[in-house]
């Protein structure tokens, strides 16, 4: 068994992924679009948006899609344990472009570099390094 986190997103599910790639976070490694290839088609305004899409790179793998009834995220967030502060200090601020940092990095009560986030897309990233 394996535990991986799905992401609905409206619109914007192509945008996210491509940014999460820009950030080095992974890549996207399948992809399906609505209306394409015998795929279903809701609306036609959700043509050629993702349907569903697998997102994977070092340590990280979670999928996504669009949908034009999906919630918006809350109560959950994706945390990345991370190897060093300078590893820390750089995808924060990769990740930080159009984002609520809701937690500045900062050693924290319990000993860890800890910083926390939401990005431009509505979804909460945690980012850890152990002391």
């Amino acid at each position: 068994m394996q535990q991986s986190n799905y992401l609905f997103f409206t619109t914007q599910c192509e945008q996210a992924l491509e940014f999460y790639a820009k950030c080095g976070l992974g890549r996207v490694t399948d992809m399906l679009r609505h209306g394409e290839g015998g795929m279903s088609l809701k609306t036609e305004a959700m043509r050629g948006k993702i349907m569903h899409a697998r997102f994977e790179g070092p340590g990280v793998l979670f999928y996504a899609s669009d949908n034009d009834d999906a919630e918006p995220m809350r109560g959950s967030a994706h945390i990345l344990m991370m190897d060093s502060r300078e590893q820390t200090d750089q995808l924060f601020a990769l990740m930080s472009q159009g984002a609520n940092v809701t937690t500045p990095l900062a050693v924290q009560i319990w000993g860890d570099y800890f910083g926390k986030l939401t990005d431009q897309f509505g979804v909460q990233w945690m980012f850890n390094c152990a002391a």
